[in-house]
């Protein structure tokens, strides 16, 4: 499977959002439910073309923007050797916002669940997928940890993303384990979250200044 069949499918997932979006709408109420707690409590809500047309719109101009960017990208040929892993992490973007999408639809037509849950699981895998993404990332403009660090030195940018991948993989882990806590489940995913961003960025600089000493 080629790049292009690749984006291939995740327009069908965008598409596929649309479809669920013009099904449901007869049956769905004029103010539909589309936030929820950290409890899982719905607390926020939008008129229904509103909330039928938002997310096929996010997920068709995000695949459309990351189709674009290997093109754009000032160190674009660098995209070569993981484009693979690049167009399969935007199928799996795609296939998230569609889990959210369908999940908001079924939760306004009556079926009660905890969508917590839901997009815990869905983000668990984005985590997940991340971590996969990382190791085989070359320096860029868009993908991967950029901080000032990573992108001067190679092999900061390469050790930094070791690191990240592991940190991104033990935190959809723990988004998982979360599920296990009801109202604390989503701390068990903002928390390594930021502490991933933390320490990625912290580790490129403390590692960049090491190396820069050391020559």
């Amino acid at each position: 499977m080629n790049t292009r069949q690749r984006f291939g499918v995740a327009a069908g997932l965008v598409a596929l959002s649309a479809v669920l979006s013009v099904l449901a709408a007869p049956s769905l109420p004029e103010t539909v439910v589309t936030h929820w707690s950290a409890a899982g409590e719905p607390n926020g809500t939008m008129s229904k073309p509103f909330a039928l047309a938002f997310v096929p719109a996010l997920s068709a101009a995000l695949v459309a923007v990351l189709a674009v960017v290997p093109r754009v990208d000032p160190r674009g040929e660098r995209y070569a050797s993981f484009r693979t892993y690049y167009d399969w992490l935007v199928v799996l973007l795609a296939g998230f916002l569609l889990l959210v999408h369908a999940g908001t639809l079924a939760y306004n037509l009556g079926y009660r669940f905890d969508f917590v849950d839901l997009v815990l699981v869905g983000i668990a895998g984005l985590f997940y997928s991340v971590g996969v993404v990382l190791p085989h990332a070359e320096p860029n403009w868009f993908v991967g940890v950029r901080t000032p660090w990573t992108l001067d030195s190679d092999e900061v940018w390469d050790r930094t993303h070791a690191l990240g991948s592991r940190l991104f993989k033990a935190s959809a882990v723990l988004a998982l384990v979360g599920l296990l806590f009801d109202d604390y489940a989503m701390y068990f995913l903002l928390v390594p979250a930021l502490a991933t961003a933390a320490i990625t960025v912290a580790y490129s600089y403390w590692l960049y200044e090491r190396l820069e000493r050391d020559d």
